[in-house]
């Protein structure tokens, strides 16, 4: 039977780990990835469980563990038992980053269960072609935003390597100052995860690309591929001293990886209302939808195996 015992930290030591299992079963979502839980370790701690052939992830926020599917091949009785410990352990969404042909699986198991898509981790995916060359009239005015951005701003564009890492240090505490991380939980957190990662860069799958402007760094990106034709944006960041920064390194890392990848995934809007504009501004090809397994009504007398049981 499940248990919690079964599941283990995810740490750099299980990166190879990881990278083999994940050829084997392609992901599609960044939560799933290892730099990803790695870098959010001191927030939301994750830990891994390899049953059966599959591997099962759990994340633990303000003391709430929640679960993702398994990954690898299906298991009736598995996701049986997930969903029994899930149930016993979490609160009203025990299962979450569920993706539509588990879900609808999960639907055939058990017809009884609540599975509802979760809107704010839907992960946007763009062409990376359409992020290079912004093409056509619906771009026409980030165009003019990089033009302008171009004309006012003296800039040169790296890659992030091992010497210059102690700068993008520098840069993203400068950029924690400036945004009052402070004062923040979760902006404090985000800045923790990417200084983690510029910290751990060689150790982990990571690329990156930085903007200078009059010499300083102004804005960077860190990224890795998340499949054989998806890249993924982890951590993206720019200064206000410049307008159109973030404009820019967005169309300056599609330019490198357009020559690498289809597509670029640059993640979910968590439901924030300014980042869901801006992110349906430049035109997504297509969403990484996700479904969460919300808690029965037990009050309504619901049945099952997986919902209320019945009273002695």
């Amino acid at each position: 039977m499940l248990s919690l015992e079964d599941f283990k930290p995810v740490t750099l030591a299980d990166r190879t780990f990881f990278e083999r299992y994940y050829a084997l079963y392609p992901q599609t979502h960044s939560s799933n990835t290892f730099t990803n839980m790695v870098c959010w370790n001191h927030f939301t701690p994750y830990r891994y469980a390899y049953v059966n052939g599959n591997v099962i992830i759990s994340c633990t926020t303000e003391g709430v563990t929640r679960f993702h599917q398994p990954i690898g091949p299906r298991d009736p009785e598995l996701m049986r038992e997930l969903i029994r410990l899930a149930l016993d352990v979490s609160d009203e969404t025990p299962i979450e980053l569920i993706d539509p042909g588990t879900a609808q699986w999960m639907q055939e198991l058990d017809p009884g269960l609540v599975l509802v898509p979760d809107r704010d981790n839907f992960e946007y995916v763009y062409r990376a072609s359409d992020l290079a060359e912004l093409p056509g009239k619906k771009f026409q005015k980030i165009r003019s935003h990089l033009n302008r951005f171009r004309k006012n701003c003296l800039n040169t564009v790296e890659l992030v390597i091992s010497e210059n890492l102690e700068e993008v240090m520098k840069f993203l505490k400068k950029w924690s100052e400036w945004k009052g991380c402070r004062k923040n939980l979760v902006l404090a957190s985000e800045i923790g995860a990417a200084l983690y990662a510029v910290e751990h860069f060689n150790e982990l799958p990571l690329q990156g690309l930085l903007i200078r402007v009059d010499s300083e760094i102004g804005a960077i990106s860190l990224y890795e591929c998340l499949n054989t034709d998806t890249a993924i944006i982890h951590f993206e960041k720019g200064l206000p001293d410049c307008e159109g920064i973030y404009k820019a390194i967005n169309e300056e890392t599609a330019s490198v990886l357009a020559g690498e990848v289809e597509y670029i995934n640059r993640e979910s809007d968590l439901g924030v209302g300014g980042l869901r504009e801006a992110k349906l501004r430049y035109h997504p090809h297509h969403m990484v939808e996700v479904y969460s397994l919300n808690r029965p009504n037990c009050a309504s007398g619901a049945r099952g195996p997986f919902r209320c049981a019945q009273e002695d």
